[in-house]
């Protein structure tokens, strides 16, 4: 096999160009394979294969810098620097990382989770090889669904003004996880049905030279000609205009394609693009017919393509898809907001019901949020699902746009703590300290999933302001759900299990291992109260005075960060109500970046497991009618 004799791109380099289809065949066949094991972003690497061989055949990485836009589609590119035997724990806790990451090789010039960065960050390597004198390429490979990313585009528009050489390559599928949508999609459209643009302006150009020049009035004026084709033949020059060399359309599986299309990219003076045209799933028929269900996919038999079956327990998202649902059939208002998120936000069946009430806005985090924005000053009622990774890309809207003017929009934070194998750059552990700075913010997460429905209606009937509800990615406790809604309290926490030695205030996720600690905690005679927080904002007053009063020690717990968190919330209040003989012990994930893994392992990491809750509590609080 030519894969066996890779182990760095100088073997690569070794192969004839004959061999290099056969060898993204065989990448193909490993790819498959090794996922239907680990799980990890199928479909999108296998519809780089080809992009990814000729990148590392034709330029000198790490000298020459890749930038992979996201990340998603970064599996070839490890594969052909030196890390194919790492595969089997790929995205396992201490394994290979699903994204490019520095510290795992020197390939790895740029590290990704988030999209649209990719062109910023390859213009500030540019600038930085300029100012050294130096000679490398800069190279950034970002998806159709990615340049929607009003990042992105800031960054072509100081490219094109700046004009320094680099290649941008657009790995065009017509996907970011779902279908893309909006206007430049439908732009790029446009573009895949002029293949022989570049040609055909070539020969333009060829014609008009030929024609003999009468003063520098004609030479204008035929200039203005070509112009004026050019723009007859492809509906706006988007990427010239910008100040870009613009190549393609091409086949982004046709090596010989490539090979003649980044030979000529990397010659040409000044930023150039390089629109490759790729299908997402390219080599398994599964993935071709189904690219949005295997772009990140779990373990699989690799015949059928069939998913290994999950728990039968309702995740939390799906119960936020079913309760939308219900909710805009009782108030017109509502609407739904995501960006570029309908599948995992479990929206589908909601935008089939509601196509008018239902707005994808592609990977545009911070207009989704000034959208929504717009709306509430319209008496509607937007609710804005968003993972809570993702919302940090819109917090100067949420601040500025949102709680400034005090508006009803509704944050329905998903990926709410952990998120396991996507690891550091997608976990949800930052907004709790974000969103309750803010004026005007409230802020919830339910302890399971019946509470989840019930804090949604609960922030629909709100109109005093936004309203975060946060919930976890992971199923929920299978308890059964209301037929009725309910409305919960504001700032109203609950108490689950009573107890006068220790008080844990749990927060959602943290509810359920909670009771389990104190079910540790009792085996060694301590009887611990457990509380539902349920809210981080407003906090409740009157449960946090009666423990100050009963001078019961309070334990916090929470699946995010304590800087800024819950826990340091609590610790406010008691100093604002100048309460300093209280023992407080605060316990939540800790002031560094946590790597993938389960969320099981990520828990048990940063010691919110129950077993390390118990231990820690025995260890850190001063009991005065027990000895341990």
């Amino acid at each position: 096999m030519l894969l066996e004799q890779i182990h760095s791109p100088d073997d690569l380099k070794k192969l004839s160009i004959e061999d290099l289809p056969k060898l993204a065949k065989e990448i193909r066949s490993f790819l498959v394979e090794s996922l239907s094991a680990t799980g990890g972003h199928l479909a999108s690497n296998l519809g780089v294969v080809e992009l990814t061989i000729v990148l590392h055949y034709l330029f000198d990485s790490p000298r020459d810098k890749f930038l992979w836009d996201v990340g998603h589609q970064a599996y070839v590119h490890k594969i052909l620097t030196g890390r194919r035997h790492l595969f089997p724990t790929l995205r396992q806790y201490k394994g290979l990382c699903g994204f490019p990451k520095r510290s795992e090789s020197p390939h790895d010039c740029w590290e990704t989770g988030h999209s649209s960065t990719s062109v910023s960050g390859a213009m500030g390597m540019v600038a930085a090889r300029d100012l050294k004198g130096e000679d490398y390429k800069v190279i950034a490979i970002i998806g159709d669904g990615a340049l929607t990313g009003g990042m992105a585009l800031e960054a072509l528009n100081h490219i094109g003004e700046e004009k320094k050489d680099m290649i941008v390559i657009l790995n065009d599928n017509e996907m970011s996880i779902s279908h893309n949508v909006g206007a430049l999609h439908n732009y790029l459209g446009r573009l895949r049905t002029h293949r022989h643009y570049n040609r055909m302006k070539e020969d333009i150009e060829y014609l008009l030279k030929r024609i003999p020049a009468v003063g520098q009035p004609f030479a204008k004026t035929l200039e203005r000609v070509k112009d004026s084709i050019k723009f007859l033949l492809v509906s706006g020059i988007f990427f010239e205009t910008l100040g870009f060399t613009y190549l393609g359309p091409i086949d982004g599986h046709n090596i010989e394609e490539l090979l003649e299309s980044l030979r000529l990219a990397a010659r040409t003076k000044g930023p150039v693009l390089v629109h490759a045209v790729t299908k997402k799933g390219q080599g398994y028929k599964p993935a071709e017919e189904d690219s949005i269900g295997y772009h990140g996919v779990g373990t699989y038999k690799i015949e059928s393509g069939a998913f290994q079956k999950k728990s039968g327990l309702i995740s939390y998202p799906e119960v936020f898809g079913k309760t939308m649902i219900r909710l805009a059939e009782k108030d017109p208002r509502i609407v739904a907001i995501t960006p570029a998120m309908i599948t995992g936000a479990k929206l589908e069946k909601f935008q089939e019901k509601f196509p008018d009430r239902c707005f994808d806005v592609g990977i545009a985090e911070q207009h989704a949020v000034t959208f929504a924005a717009g709306l509430a000053t319209q008496e509607m009622k937007p609710v804005l699902t968003i993972y809570s990774t993702f919302l940090q890309r819109g917090y100067d809207q949420l601040v500025h746009d949102v709680c400034r003017q005090n508006l009803n929009v509704i944050f329905a934070v998903d990926r709410a703590g952990f998120v396991g194998e996507d690891g550091e750059t997608h976990q949800g552990v930052f907004d709790i300290g974000f969103m309750r700075a803010q004026p005007n913010m409230v802020v919830m997460m339910p302890k399971d999933e019946n509470e989840l429905q019930h804090m949604l209606y609960t922030a629909t009937q709100y109109d005093d302001g936004p309203i975060a509800v946060r919930y976890s990615k992971s199923a929920g406790q299978g308890v059964e759900m209301d037929a009725d809604f309910k409305l919960i309290p504001i700032g109203k926490s609950e108490i689950l299990r009573e107890g006068n030695d220790v008080a844990l205030l749990a927060l959602g996720t943290m509810v359920p291992i909670a009771l389990k600690a104190a079910d540790l905690l009792q085996q060694k005679g301590i009887e611990a109260r457990v509380i539902n927080s349920r809210f981080v904002k407003p906090l409740d007053r009157e449960c946090l005075l009666a423990l100050s009063h009963e001078k019961i020690p309070v334990v916090t717990l929470e699946e995010g960060s304590i800087m800024g968190g819950f826990g340091s919330a609590i610790l406010e209040f008691y100093a604002e109500q100048n309460v300093y003989d209280m023992q407080v012990k605060v316990i939540g994930v800790p002031d560094y970046f946590v790597e993938h893994g389960t969320i099981e392992e990520q828990r048990r990491e940063v010691g919110l497991t129950a077993e390390q809750i118990a231990e820690t509590v025995l260890g850190s609080i001063n009991f005065k009618k027990v000895s341990v």
